[in-house]
């Protein structure tokens, strides 16, 4: 009796496990904003809390957090637009030198694998076609969609509309203390995490930017901005950054010492601020073997794209978390780990 059971439970779970990723693919528009807001909301409980203790009214609270959260906006949307200006600004030359080693790689790439390339248009200008100006606007529409619905939910979440603690005893854990740990213990190591990925992407942003300016590679403040957003993928952010702003710098540089400095500069950036660091703010219980975050990083990128990249270590802490809860999946916790 107890065999057939636990065969139609295994059953059960190999047709349910499915249709659950299939939906949270399909209903991303939704569970991408909640999950967003979940980890903002969670970074400003303690500051809650603390108004909370002194009697703030909770309406007042979530307004200073508002203000707060678009003040980090703002400050954002300004240093976007730094660097666009200063993008804009710039001479031809660099774009006629780029034009010159796209040419000569485009030549490379015709005579070695057989690839061509329009002859009658600038090689540029191939990459700028009328079809994908839609493309973005329906990028951008989307965005804008998911961050007013992001702000709707850390809204909810503050308010504490959605108490995710109770969700958490109602739906999975089934106890009120054995939830009340669990609840603790996310909220302490996301907030860990979220601390200390944003520091570590601050910093490594103004370290690249401070490389590009004292080697003289355009656009710093760019560069700076790329690599701090870039840095919230874990582990892929870093190598994206260092490969993409060396091609940059070849085309710009000449391939002498200065070049091989600067790609040295950029490294070494990386590895000071994501390599050392980071593993020493974190601490030892935040521990992810390198193979689950390959695994989970391909998985929540397949499912959510770019947003999937950037909380899949978030959302593997906390199922961790929740699987060290129960003494059936205690060894996928460990495995994790």
């Amino acid at each position: 009796m107890l065999s057939e059971r636990r065969t139609t439970n295994i059953l059960l779970l190999i047709i349910v496990i499915p249709i659950l990723f299939y939906l949270l693919k399909v209903l991303s528009f939704i569970f991408i904003p909640l999950v967003f807001a979940m980890f903002i909301a969670l970074l400003f409980l303690p500051l809650m809390r603390w108004l909370g203790k002194r009697r703030v009214p909770k309406i007042v609270s979530i307004i200073i957090i508002v203000l707060l959260i678009g003040l980090g906006l703002k400050i954002g949307v300004e240093l976007i637009k730094l660097s666009s200006k200063q993008i804009m600004a710039s001479d031809t030359a660099f774009f006629d030198k780029a034009e010159v080693k796209i040419n000569d790689a485009a030549l490379y790439l015709e005579n070695t694998f057989g690839v061509e390339m329009q002859k009658d248009k600038n090689i540029l200008s191939q990459f700028i076609q009328k079809e994908n100006i839609g493309t973005t606007v329906g990028f951008l529409r989307q965005f804008l969609t998911m961050l007013l619905m992001t702000a709707f939910f850390v809204v909810l979440l503050l308010a504490e509309s959605i108490n995710m603690q109770d969700v958490l005893n109602k739906m999975v854990l089934k106890k009120k203390r054995t939830s009340l740990l669990a609840y603790g213990k996310i909220q302490k190591e996301l907030n860990t995490f979220i601390k200390v990925k944003f520091l570590v992407s601050f910093l490594t942003g103004v370290g690249t930017g401070l490389a590009c300016y004292f080697f003289d590679v355009s656009f710093p403040i760019f560069w700076g901005l790329f690599a701090f957003v870039i840095n919230f993928v874990q582990m892929v952010g870093s190598f994206i950054a260092v490969i993409a702003l060396s091609i940059f710098a070849f085309i710009e540089l000449d391939p002498t010492s200065t070049l091989f400095l600067f790609v040295i500069a950029i490294t070494g950036v990386q590895v000071l601020f994501g390599a050392i660091l980071e593993p020493v703010f974190m601490g030892k219980s935040f521990s992810i073997n390198i193979i689950t975050v390959l695994v989970m990083l391909m998985f929540w990128g397949f499912l959510w794209g770019i947003p999937g990249l950037i909380m899949a270590i978030p959302i593997t802490v906390f199922l961790k978390i929740i699987f060290e809860q129960f003494p059936s999946t205690k060894k996928i916790s460990d495995l994790i780990s």
